[in-house]
């Protein structure tokens, strides 16, 4: 009977924690888990730095649950260990339509879906990581912003930073997704 008891209040609890999860905004990738270690395809791809091993393809991601009130999405991937610990950016995309709920693969390298905002490398799409050997799995921090803003209200080539001050008061709530890579 209390074995039944118990199993009974952990249903309970299971339900009502996975029905607050299903109102949470949340991004996710069919392609990487969450603080998981990113497949080397994603990784950037350059001639002229050798840390750049990879395809530079990117992955898919999806997103739910949005606001009631988003009008256009923000995303940006950063490296916080990069550069030694000032950071790279592989990329700021925003003015993303409310009514899409994710990228197929490539399409942030691509630039469909979104205007581009410059990155650390100086492109306007997605640049895979190229942490240099021994610096150990760097975190891609994915941030995705849900915003007020009209979906054509900021112009092309914004930085990271230069996005961030123009979100100030426009930023609804914000979802995050963590890949890992290292050489």
């Amino acid at each position: 009977m209390k074995t039944s008891l118990r199993w009974l209040s952990a249903v309970f609890l299971f339900g009502c924690f996975a029905a607050q999860a299903e109102g949470l905004f949340m991004l996710q990738s069919p392609d990487f888990a969450d603080n998981a270690m990113l497949n080397k395809k994603y990784a950037g791809n350059a001639k002229e730095n050798p840390n750049c091993t990879g395809k530079n393809f990117s992955p898919a991601v999806v997103w739910s649950n949005a606001p009631a009130a988003t009008q256009s999405y923000a995303l940006i991937i950063q490296d916080p260990e990069g550069a030694k610990g000032l950071g790279v950016t592989h990329l700021v995309a925003y003015n993303i339509p409310a009514s899409m709920t994710g990228f197929a693969a490539n399409e942030l390298r691509d630039g469909k879906g979104f205007t581009g905002g410059r990155n650390t490398p100086g492109t306007l799409t997605y640049y895979g990581p190229c942490p240099p050997p021994g610096s150990g799995a760097h975190h891609y921090t994915w941030t995705l912003i849900a915003t007020d803003l009209r979906a054509d209200a900021l112009p092309e080539g914004l930085t990271r930073e230069q996005l961030l001050a123009k979100l100030k008061d426009h930023a609804l709530a914000a979802a995050g997704l963590i890949g890992r890579f290292g050489q």
